[in-house]
């Protein structure tokens, strides 16, 4: 930030200072004015003159008015305005008492409504120009009288464009702040609605086919030593109603995958085990790629093993797409106490590194995956440059937790 920039910025947290500061500002060019005349002998010269000790006073209370213009714009506007038309009767050389009153008139206008800078500014507008000609000490066709009424006007006018952009840009913002608002709430509107609608659906798949596996188990079971024979019939229909429901879960979730997704694989779920050979795919594709474990013995549950995968996976994954050709990554794999943590960083060599700049939603699968375990994720921009994934997953879910206390009990 340069000086002028903080400068700037403690004047805004200060608007009191900032007044004084131009309170100061127009004293001193008041003063210097009042001890130039730019007429000379000859018309063409600038020469000192001294001026009524009225016009001083007059020039320290109209700038000292300003010190409270946004406070009481109304009530300085009336001051310096008193002032400038006690200088245009009195004063003789005239004082330049009426920039006071010009500043005044711009606040009042930049800080009310268009109608109040209508009525204020022609009223101060004739009562400061028809003063000076009227009962002042020069012709009323002199330069310095419509001066005054150029002055008061363009600070009229400069104080309403200034209140105009100000509303503008206001309404921008809050039209912004109000469509992204908008926005976020119907996506989420859409993700609680899709959620529902799917959980109804599993739910229906699920409940029936179980409910018809379980009766004719029961029956099969039953019957088993003595009809066989219907213990056969009653597994065939088991074996239908499991088949129905596998196909059915399976078209359900079908739904969810995109056009251009692959087919649902029939191995296990991977795991950490598979690690090496996740990391070998990237290598192969051209990233530099190191890993370091600290992890080994550790036997973890099947859903963090396969969420602890997929953070490395997706992590990898946004490295490859956003960090740029020479991108290198670090993957580490530590346990610390009853978690494990995994750590993906990476140079970020790329000018666009932003992983969801782009609409996807990989960040925002990660942190739903680990949540769902109970970890926690954290991502965001390294100091110098990269990116940084940090998962904290817990090595006993809830479930393992429970199945250990059934075993010692």
């Amino acid at each position: 930030m340069t000086p002028r920039d903080r400068v700037r910025r403690h004047l805004k947290a200060h608007p009191v200072a900032a007044d004084a500061v131009l309170a100061t500002g127009v004293l001193l060019c008041m003063v210097a004015g009042s001890f130039v005349d730019p007429h000379s002998e000859h018309d063409v010269s600038w020469s000192l003159r001294t001026p009524a000790p009225l016009s001083l006073v007059l020039i320290a209370v109209a700038a000292a008015a300003l010190v409270l213009r946004r406070r009481a714009p109304l009530a300085v506007l009336a001051v310096t305005g008193a002032a400038s038309v006690a200088e245009c009767v009195t004063g003789d050389p005239r004082a330049p008492v009426a920039m006071a009153a010009v500043i005044a008139l711009y606040t009042v206008a930049s800080t009310t409504d268009r109608t109040t800078t209508w009525r204020v500014g022609l009223l101060t507008m004739t009562v400061l120009t028809g003063a000076a000609m009227l009962a002042g000490p020069l012709p009323w066709y002199a330069q310095e009288n419509l001066g005054i009424f150029a002055w008061t006007g363009i600070g009229a006018t400069a104080g309403d464009a200034v209140r105009s952009r100000r509303a503008v840009v206001q309404a921008i913002r809050e039209r912004a702040e109000k469509a992204e608002r908008t926005r976020e709430e119907e996506a989420r509107r859409r993700v609680a609605e899709e959620r529902l609608r799917i959980a109804r659906d599993l739910h229906d798949v699920v409940a029936h086919h179980i409910a018809l596996v379980n009766v004719q188990a029961g029956v099969a079971a039953h019957v088993m030593d003595k009809r066989p024979d219907q213990a056969k019939e009653a597994l065939a229909h088991v074996r239908e109603a499991s088949r129905s429901a596998l196909n059915e879960l399976r078209a359900t979730v079908g739904l969810l995958r995109q056009s251009g997704d692959p087919e649902a694989p029939t191995e296990p779920a991977p795991g950490l085990a598979r690690l090496d050979e996740l990391v070998g795919t990237f290598r192969s594709a051209g990233l530099h790629v190191e890993v370091a474990r600290a992890d080994h013995g550790t036997t973890l549950p099947a859903a963090v093993d396969l969420a602890a995968y997929r953070v490395i996976q997706e992590a990898l994954t946004n490295v490859q797409k956003h960090a740029g050709t020479e991108a290198k990554a670090e993957v580490s794999v530590v346990r610390v106490g009853p978690n494990v943590e995994i750590t993906v960083l990476d140079n970020g060599n790329g000018e666009d590194h932003d992983p969801d700049g782009g609409g996807g939603h990989g960040l925002l699968g990660m942190r739903e995956r680990v949540t769902a375990l109970r970890g926690t994720l954290t991502t965001g921009p390294r100091y110098g440059g990269g990116f940084r994934v940090h998962a904290i997953l817990p090595v006993k879910t809830r479930s393992a937790a429970k199945d250990q206390l059934g075993e010692t009990v």
